[in-house]
């Protein structure tokens, strides 16, 4: 189904295997997800970019500490690079405030989204990770639909109702024909930094028994940690540690 609509890259733009990070909800970290990955994968020395597909809540931006507006000459608009030198495009680097809302309906966000494929000037990219907004609307539809996306991963937090809504993002990959690489699991335990106890503060987990429902690996668990809230704010994401995900990157490579 996809290549009937696939849309094409800028001339100028080269982009090798294109991940989808993806949600059934919003609120359980899909964006800090994406970020760690970028990060884990450019500390591997590939050249990594991030396409922020939240439209309507882009937060990419702020966790890599970067501000302003996109970058244009006569080539075209070029992503904003990061401390690192990572690749990043969010609506937020074309507004003219960062606070101003995006008040637009689906096609229109749709459109967006496309657009940041086909327009800005992706310079040798060799993983390129998409921030994609939760559900199954208008913008994964579309990113599926004109986007070589080479797989999905599915993020998830341990209440049941997530879970539920997790199948969800699951099988709409999969009627897509879209491969779901495997899972990751946020906010999954609290370890107390006076007694040393792991509490699991909001209940269980259910990611196994949904991973061995849909035969898919989970492929990290985030803890809890007040310091990963405090680093993204201040717009030092890659400064944190990997919190586990260089192990999924080397499985992505």
């Amino acid at each position: 189904m996809q290549g009937e609509f696939v849309a094409q890259l800028h001339e100028l733009s080269r982009v090798g295997k294109v991940i989808g990070i993806v949600s059934g909800k919003g609120g359980v970290g899909k964006s800090l997800v994406t970020s760690l990955l970028a990060v884990a994968m450019n500390r591997k020395g590939y050249r990594v970019a991030v396409l922020d597909g939240d439209i309507t809540g882009p937060s990419i931006p702020k966790a890599f500490g970067i501000s302003g507006r996109a970058a244009q000459d006569e080539q075209g608009v070029h992503p904003a690079l990061s401390k690192q030198g990572i690749s990043i495009m969010s609506i937020n680097l074309l507004l003219e405030n960062t606070t101003d809302p995006v008040v637009w309906r689906g096609p229109l966000v749709g459109g967006a989204v496309k657009q940041f494929w086909t327009d800005i000037i992706w310079k040798d990219i060799d993983y390129m990770f998409i921030d994609m907004p939760p559900g199954t609307g208008d913008v994964p539809l579309t990113v599926f639909q004109s986007i070589p996306v080479d797989g999905i991963i599915v993020v998830t937090s341990p209440q049941e109702l997530v879970s539920m809504i997790v199948e969800k993002a699951v099988k709409m990959a999969k009627l897509m024909s879209i491969p779901v690489l495997g899972l990751v699991e946020n906010m999954a335990h609290f370890t107390c930094p006076d007694c040393g106890s792991t509490h699991q503060i909001f209940g269980n987990s259910h990611i196994e028994q949904i991973a061995l429902e849909h035969g898919l690996p989970v492929l990290a668990k985030l803890p809890i940690d007040p310091m990963i809230a405090d680093y993204v704010d201040q717009g030092r994401v890659e400064e944190l540690k990997d919190y586990g995900l260089e192990r999924v990157a080397a499985y992505i490579e």
